[in-house]
């Protein structure tokens, strides 16, 4: 039998860990190594600076980071939240990505410093369970632990308060269920508690489809296939979302990729608040009832923004059918085109910083660091080995937020080991993007902590990691001492102390006991009205709402303050408390602040046209031309009566087509009705517009439904002296398969000699040659000495596919950035087995026409017509009549390294070439 970790002799633990950590560095392949070695040395790291050492870390000036936690506490943390006492529990994710390691399942497992002397001492295991696959989300609600694990939300009562899971004793529920993409990062995420008591959920674009404990089922479908076609045993799931895009949920609406959603502590009353993101990791609910979150990117426009209620973020089209990719227009941007930002009905993308890998986000209002850093949202981002910072700043309805870097490992911005573009190699060593922040949370005592799991890769939903080390930093003034505050939960002193508390689900323990006194605690709530801290201020505003008519009377008094934030967040409380507002919407529909008519105009969503329309004019006046929240908002109001809504502010704003204000044409392109089409057609012919005005126009057309809308863009594509048109014959194409595809586009411009149409060309990819069983494999591979020279001249081969530097077509990922940033044996692997992880918009289909042709390439939309890119960088479009099928591959359409003719030695030189940095 081994001896117990903590009983070797710290010579031994020593040497074990430099062992390890020579392996770890150097990226030697681990499956020869027995795991117990692992873990001995991963027991010897007792305070993180053998992985990433303190020193390398940067923050604000006043402030200091400590390890608090470190394996063998835990292992792999992937998300992280504090009780009421100041235990911190951890989700752990050993078996992400991979066959199980960890056949027992993964844990969920409480972590406290019982000494007080600044880190953490013990360490017990709640729950393991085979059940337990990485699960990406873990919040503590009163005495409620709610894991996040597709395809359930979890909720576990512990009944006795003993932190340890018994089946006999403790609750275990599955609240909700459907979520898609077990063991996938673009699945369920973390819950969180918001100022009005309820909880809010998270998930990515691997589809849902899961009934409420109302009774109502949501659909959530988007173009991505996380099955990659293929069926995998490490990644089953419940669904293809492909099969649910477009498909009504019962609250009447069509909700696409990833979403936000709120309920009911009980799982009743589910209401999705946004969605179309690729794959927001967690949201955050400020006390002010803003929610901010960050969203991954599809290279490169990672983003953190602010969640407009009901706001559609664009990631995909709006029947979760097409990809950003299928409608970006000629000369946009891709973070333009990738959030679709010039299209109505996407709220506004935030701060779009680039390629990376966003994580846990949390909102610091109160604590240890003081007044200085109250209203600072933080966002983890793995891929660029820091965490953010931000201080939103509302201008007029939107936020202004400006990034800077909170805390870091790596100042010189020397990215590794990421798939993102703008990478490079790493000056000095791969020690500082090791880094990889997988949350961030406020503890009860004030401080900040930030989890990390280490990790030589991030992107392309892999791991490199084989020895799941973790460790938790504490963030914090310098010389700190960490003092939890005791709260008797029984007394309404206990419960407005946890109101108070920095820890934002701490807060929830006190808002339900608050709340269930009712009246009787309204005079001890309203004291907190007058906190110098505008948030905890806010906290109570959420609660009186709730505690009967004294309670809302207080917060009646706050609509009439000159401060907008309040009345804000009394319209919020108000609304949210239910009853009739449309009183108070009246009122505030006229608000000096932006930001509050703003919210008026989402409340009126749902509110019949007889009662909202007058409002929605009255905002409609409030336009300045420029906001785009606004707009967005404005539109959000109007949602299903947007014909009534066009002709009453025609009526109130409107003038002839040649005299449109700039308010007005874009009010006009946020509606789009087919009633506006004539106007719209005289102003796309008008030569005294701009010709800024003029495609306004035109893509207003462009997004209104019907046939009369595709019959005036085929009107205006007979005058080919507009200025606009190309843009129009443009338009006409992209609709063909989406907008305008029901009322028989093609046909329409085959009959008036607008469809140039070819024949498709035959491209037919090889099969990959047999793998001779005496191949060298990826560690043969890895252990040879590359030439960089050599490699230079070897890498033609593939130029066919990618592009390296200024050389070869973009038919495959780009090589350059890739080669710079990726470890060796990730592109070994991938240049030995392709097919292993095919990238995601990289999956490869063949095309069969009805007249026998076979098109091999990657679609890059289907519809009417079928875009496909062939090997070679030949697109081909082909018209929905002529496809007889389009199958799928399941194998890569990258060629074997047999079938191109490399050797092992020129795989090795041609990965030294592409870890040189290729050619700039």
């Amino acid at each position: 039998m081994l001896p117990h970790p903590h009983s070797i002799a710290p010579a031994l633990k020593s040497e074990l860990l430099r062992i390890a950590s020579i392996l770890f560095m150097k990226r030697i392949a681990f499956s020869a190594l027995p795991f117990v070695l692992f873990t001995l040395a991963a027991t010897a790291v007792e305070d993180g600076k053998e992985i990433v050492p303190i020193e390398l870390f940067t923050v604000p000036a006043g402030l200091e980071v400590k390890v608090w936690a470190t394996t063998p506490l835990l292992y792999n943390p992937t998300n992280i939240d504090f009780d009421a006492e100041g235990r911190l529990w951890v989700a752990e994710g050993v078996n992400y990505r991979r066959a199980p390691v960890r056949p027992e399942g993964d844990r969920i497992v409480v972590l406290e410093d019982t000494d007080h002397d600044g880190k953490a001492d013990s360490s017990q295991v709640f729950i393991q369970d085979p059940d337990l696959v990485a699960p990406l989300g873990i919040a503590i609600l009163d005495n409620k632990i709610v894991v996040s694990q597709p395809p359930d939300l979890l909720v576990f009562t512990d009944v006795n308060g003993d932190r340890k899971f018994d089946p006999a004793t403790d609750k275990r529920e599955v609240l909700l269920t459907g979520f898609n993409g077990r063991n996938h990062d673009h699945s369920l995420h973390a819950v969180t508690a918001g100022p009005d008591g309820l909880w809010y959920i998270n998930h990515g674009n691997t589809g849902a489809v899961f009934t409420d404990k109302s009774g109502k089922t949501f659909r959530i479908g988007s173009p991505y296939d996380p099955t990659n076609g293929r069926k995998n045993p490490l990644k089953p799931q419940l669904l293809n979302p492909t099969e649910v895009a477009g498909q009504k949920s019962d609250d009447g609406r069509v909700w696409v990729g990833g979403f936000t959603a709120r309920m009911q502590p009980d799982g009743s009353r589910v209401e999705i608040i946004g969605h179309n993101y690729r794959n927001s990791f967690e949201q955050t609910v400020t006390s002010l009832g803003d929610v901010f979150q960050s969203d991954n990117d599809d290279p490169p426009a990672c983003r953190v923004s602010a969640v407009m209620e009901y706001g559609n973020a664009g990631f995909a089209s709006s029947d979760g059918k097409r990809s950003w990719g299928a409608d970006a227009r000629p000369g946009q941007p891709t973070p333009v085109a990738e959030w679709r930002q010039e299209d109505p009905g996407s709220m506004p993308a935030g701060d779009v910083y680039g390629g990376g890998s966003p994580t846990g986000v949390a909102f610091y209002e109160n604590g240890a660091l003081g007044e200085e850093w109250r209203g600072t949202l933080l966002t983890c981002e793995a891929g660029r080995n820091v965490v953010f910072g931000y201080k939103p700043k509302l201008e007029g309805a939107d936020w202004k937020l400006e990034r800077f870097d909170f805390l870091t490992s790596n100042k010189e911005k020397n990215f590794a080991g990421s798939d993102f573009t703008g990478g490079g190699k790493s000056a000095t060593s791969e020690v500082p993007t090791l880094f990889r922040p997988s949350d961030v949370c406020v503890g009860p005592d004030g401080a900040l902590y930030v989890a990390d799991w280490f990790d030589a890769q991030v992107g392309g939903h892999g791991t490199l990691d084989k020895v799941w080390i973790g460790t938790i930093y504490r963030i914090a003034p310098k010389g700190f001492e960490s003092k939890v505050p005791k709260l008797d939960l029984t007394k309404t002193e206990g419960q407005i102390a946890a109101l108070k508390s920095p820890a934002v689900n701490v807060r929830y323990g006190g808002f339900i006991r608050l709340k269930a006194q009712g009246e009787a605690a309204v005079p001890a709530v309203a004291e907190l009205l007058v906190d110098e801290n505008p948030y905890i201020a806010a906290r109570a505003v959420w609660l009186l709402a709730q505690m009967g008519a004294s309670g809302k009377a207080k917060v009646m008094e706050w609509v009439d303050s000159k401060d907008e934030a309040k009345r804000l967040v009394a319209f919020r409380a108000l609304r949210r408390a239910g009853g009739d507002f449309l009183g108070l919407a009246g009122k505030l529909a006229l608000d000096a602040s932006a930001a509050v008519r703003r919210d008026v105009a989402i409340s009126l969503r749902n509110v019949p046209a007889a009662q909202s329309v007058p409002l929605l004019v009255q905002i409609a006046r409030g336009y300045d031309g420029v906001d785009r929240a606004y707009l967005e908002a404005f539109g959000t109001g109007s949602q299903g009566k947007e014909g009534e809504v066009f002709a009453a502010v025609q009526a109130a704003l409107g003038a002839p087509s040649a005299q449109w204000s700039e308010g007005f044409a874009r009010l006009a392109w946020r509606l789009h009705v087919p009633a506006a089409l004539p106007l719209l057609s005289a102003r796309v012919l008008d030569s005294g517009l701009s010709d800024a005005q003029r495609k306004l126009a035109m893509d207003t057309i462009a997004f209104t439904p019907g046939r009369e809308a595709a019959e005036a863009m085929i009107g205006l594509a007979a005058d080919k002296s507009l200025p606009v048109a190309k843009e129009v014959l443009w338009w006409l194409n992209n609709r063909r398969g989406s907008l305008w595809k029901a009322v028989g586009l093609t046909q329409l411009m085959r009959e008036r000699g607008l469809l140039v149409e070819t024949p498709p060309q035959e491209v037919v990819s090889p099969e990959p040659s047999p793998r001779a069983a005496d191949f060298p494999s990826v560690a043969d591979v890895v252990a040879l000495a590359g030439d960089a020279a050599r490699g230079q001249a070897a890498v033609a081969v593939c130029y066919s596919c990618h592009k390296i530097g200024s050389q070869g077509l973009g038919f495959g990922p780009e090589l350059t950035t890739y080669g710079a940033t990726q470890p060796v044996e990730v592109i070994v692997k991938a240049i030995l087995n392709p097919s292993a992880d095919i990238a995601f918009n990289f999956e490869g289909s063949r095309i069969e026409t009805v007249d026998g042709v076979r098109v091999d390439g990657i679609v890059l939309t289907k519809g009417d017509p079928t875009v496909i890119k062939c090997v070679g960088g030949l697109v081909q479009s082909i018209a929905e009549d002529k496809i007889k099928s389009i199958t799928r591959f399941e194998r890569s359409l990258m060629a074997s390294p047999e079938t191109l003719g490399l050797t092992a030695q020129s795989v090795a030189d041609i990965v030294a070439y592409l870890k040189s940095g290729a050619e700039k």
